[in-house]
């Protein structure tokens, strides 16, 4: 829902970096995997108590996820790039609510229930893409290696949620099934849509 507002503002420091780092030799993929990783530590971060470390490493990852597609439109975006970003950035999304339950038991239900509905948004997002790919629809508002249909909870609002939770660690289960609620909607929205433009 934010995304194509949030885009705009950070699309022209994004490009003053990405350009930097091309000069500095670094491509895309590399970007990609660095930004998996320090996602990945901020899972292991939580998972031992450390909520406002893994906030710092949760926000650098998401920064090197803008920065990676940058880098790559500046040179030539690749299938396999878009195929790295989109996979890394579903599990990335689903270790932060299961190392809350790894940190805390008493959050496993709610860690459950917000991973069952990521799989809901996210199966529908790329079902719709795949099947755009397949009729040749091409998007000329979003710059993305794959089909970006939106809805409720996009990437913005993801990393906010996720931003909130190391915030807000003792909220983490109303919090949880809070936006659980909102990706169910999302994928009703999905589900609705993909239901009305495929024949």
């Amino acid at each position: 829902m934010l995304d194509s507002h949030i885009r705009p503002i950070i699309d022209r420091p994004l490009t003053l970096v990405a350009r930097l780092c091309h000069k500095a030799g670094l491509q895309a993929d590399q970007i990609t995997l660095a930004g998996f990783i320090i996602g990945m530590m901020a899972g292991i971060a939580i998972i031992f108590g450390f909520f406002l470390t893994a906030l710092c490493l949760i926000l650098l990852s998401r920064m090197l996820d803008g920065l990676d597609g940058t880098v790559a439109r500046l040179t030539a975006p690749t299938d396999r790039g878009a195929f790295l970003d989109i996979a890394l950035d579903f599990i990335f999304y689903s270790f932060i609510p299961l190392s809350f339950a790894l940190n805390d038991a008493s959050h496993a239900l709610a860690a459950a229930f917000l991973i069952f509905t990521f799989v809901g948004t996210g199966t529908l997002f790329l079902a719709y893409a795949s099947i755009a790919e397949k009729r040749g629809i091409k998007q000329t508002t979003v710059k993305k290696g794959l089909f970006y249909l939106g809805g409720l909870t996009e990437g913005t609002e993801t990393i906010a949620i996720l931003c909130a939770f190391c915030i807000w660690p003792d909220y983490f289960n109303i919090l949880a099934i809070a936006f659980g609620v909102l990706c169910i909607l999302t994928t009703i929205m999905r589900l609705y849509q993909g239901v009305m433009d495929f024949e």
